[in-house]
């Protein structure tokens, strides 16, 4: 399936996890893909991996926190494949399990700089070069944490709430340029960050499985099929939209 044959994808946060996911999806539909992240052993492992498959990849090495670093990224982009049809702004961090009262202020500010700053940076410059070339589809990675309160993730709660915001406004703007804007709003994934917490805390596992009507976890595969939809021409009427991909956690 070439869905996206002669299109250019870019995906922050591609190292691992849903990112990864979604940038070999991208490449079994056709795309080139740029994979960014700011850790350069795990970035350059998913271009290997697109690679395998055949598919045009490249890396580049970024903190979505720095203007320059996100501004560069782009260019990297239009640089070597001469467009930039799709953006998957995923890089996040979640670094919170207390109460709001006992978060520190150096915690709030990098869950902040990272989930809501980065997320703007990237369509600031993305949003600019679509603009030029008439169109493109953005997609940003909320959670479910951006349509309920998160007990213990007061930070992430409201960096994700932001995250919509942003991804409403910026639908808004710039629907009459050809671009279309959403954002996915994931449950409980199985990535790798749900596994060690699991290794911490077997309790963890059945608990949080249970938290979904599905009675389980989702696959990051599962994600990325929706981030690919709504990059595509079949969610062509379908901007400005948070799309929940939870088991039905946030039904109940």
């Amino acid at each position: 399936m070439n869905t996206f044959k002669n299109k250019v994808a870019l995906v922050t946060g591609g190292g691992g996890g849903i990112g990864r996911a979604a940038a070999l999806a991208f490449a079994r539909a056709g795309a080139s893909v740029v994979v960014a992240d700011r850790d350069a052993e795990a970035g350059q492992e998913t271009v290997a991996l697109l690679q395998a498959l055949g598919g045009q990849a490249q890396f580049v090495l970024t903190d979505v926190t720095q203007a320059a670093q996100v501004q560069a990224m782009v260019a990297s982009t239009v640089a070597a494949y001469g467009r930039l049809d799709c953006a998957f702004n995923n890089a996040g961090i979640e670094e919170e399990h207390m109460r709001l009262a006992d978060c520190s202020e150096a915690t709030f500010d990098r869950i902040m700089g990272v989930n809501v700053k980065g997320v703007w940076l990237c369509l600031k410059y993305q949003l600019a070069q679509m603009v030029l070339q008439g169109g493109g589809a953005i997609v940003n990675t909320a959670s479910v944490a951006a349509l309920v309160g998160a007990p213990k993730m007061a930070a992430y709660s409201a960096s994700k709430h932001a995250v919509l915001g942003l991804t409403k406004s910026a639908a808004i703007e710039y629907a009459r340029k050809g671009i279309r804007v959403n954002a996915i709003c994931p449950g409980v994934i199985r990535t790798a960050m749900y596994e060690r917490a699991v290794a911490a805390d077997p309790r963890i596992g059945a608990a949080a499985a249970q938290m979904h009507p599905l009675g389980r976890l989702g696959e990051v595969e599962e994600v990325a099929a929706v981030v690919l939809w709504l990059c595509s021409g079949a969610a062509s009427f379908v901007t400005g939209h948070a799309h929940t991909v939870d088991g039905g956690l946030t039904v109940v």
